[in-house]
């Protein structure tokens, strides 16, 4: 009687133990979808298509599954998590690199998340740091500068900053404060909510901030390629209902910072997924910061035994 509790309960810890990897290797491949989709459309254009597909799938599916929706004051707080996490860092990213700026340069950049993370949750969420997850911290931006270091400059120029200007460096900002702050308040305030009814929400809300963007600064322009179809089912089947949905989980189960530390090696698996499918080379220092980069990860998540 006692046999299928016990094997749901050790279904569940092992699901629990590989969630990580699982958030970590399905968020890597936005930065592919990216590269693979923008050719041939603008990048808030993308995004507006993105989330509305994203909004007609998970809307049906919450209503079906008798998803609890929020109140008006909650439903608020998840409309900021979404402007925030969907709306302003992946703007923010895919304007950058719209604007010239590498995907390696970009992505570290908003590695600097797990910095800013720690130095939030202490006063608005009470939650310690301690010196040994402050250490994992800072081995985690050094592993992803390792992994990055021969990707920041553009070929042939040997200059970090060529090819893009400050509008580039400043959405690239707004990417990083974005996600930062959205996970910091997702926890303050939308911890109790459904998923499914909240990711419904996030989503609407990011969709008609950047559409209205996109109608108003682009051409809305697009090249139905077969490599931009393959994109967009990806990011909308794998990142935005798959990853985004694992991330408010582990925000849920876990402590903040523990959380935003697994952003570090979002660019180490980018870069190894890019060897792959587009035969993009990593050297020695880059393998040395992809181990530098899972050890300072490995200090702030797993807990110091007694």
């Amino acid at each position: 009687m006692s046999s299928p509790p016990k094997t749901a309960s050790l279904s569940f810890a092992l699901a629990a133990k590989l969630a990580p990897a699982t958030f970590v290797c399905l968020w890597a491949t936005g930065f592919i979808g990216a590269k693979l989709g923008l050719p041939y459309v603008e990048p808030l254009t993308f995004l507006a298509v993105r989330f509305a597909l994203v909004v007609a799938i998970m809307a049906p599916v919450a209503l079906l599954l008798g998803a609890v929706w929020p109140n008006l004051t909650t439903s608020g707080h998840v409309a900021v998590v979404g402007l925030l996490i969907h709306g302003g860092y992946l703007g923010g990213v895919f304007v950058a690199i719209s604007l010239g700026m590498s995907a390696g340069l970009s992505a570290l950049i908003v590695s600097l998340q797990p910095l800013l993370t720690a130095a939030l949750v202490g006063p608005l969420l009470g939650e310690k740091v301690t010196l040994r997850q402050g250490l994992g911290l800072v081995l985690g931006l050094a592993g992803v500068a390792l992994v990055l270091s021969g990707k920041l400059a553009p070929a042939g120029t040997g200059t970090l900053f060529a090819g893009f200007g400050l509008d580039a460096v400043v959405c690239a900002l707004v990417a990083l404060l974005s996600i930062t702050f959205g996970v910091v308040y997702q926890k303050r305030f939308c911890a109790e909510v459904d998923l499914r009814s909240g990711a419904v929400l996030q989503y609407a809300a990011a969709g008609l901030a950047i559409g209205a963007l996109a109608w108003i600064f682009e051409t809305n322009r697009i090249v139905w390629h077969l490599d931009l179809v393959i994109a967009l089912g990806w990011l909308v089947l794998g990142l935005s209902v798959g990853a985004v949905s694992l991330l408010m989980v582990l925000i849920r189960l876990g402590e903040a910072s523990r959380v935003a530390s697994l952003f570090y090696l979002v660019p180490p698996v980018t870069a190894l997924v890019a060897f792959f499918l587009f035969d993009e080379r990593l050297g020695p220092l880059a393998l040395a910061g992809m181990v530098v980069a899972v050890l300072g990860v490995a200090l702030v998540v797993t807990e110091r035994r007694s």
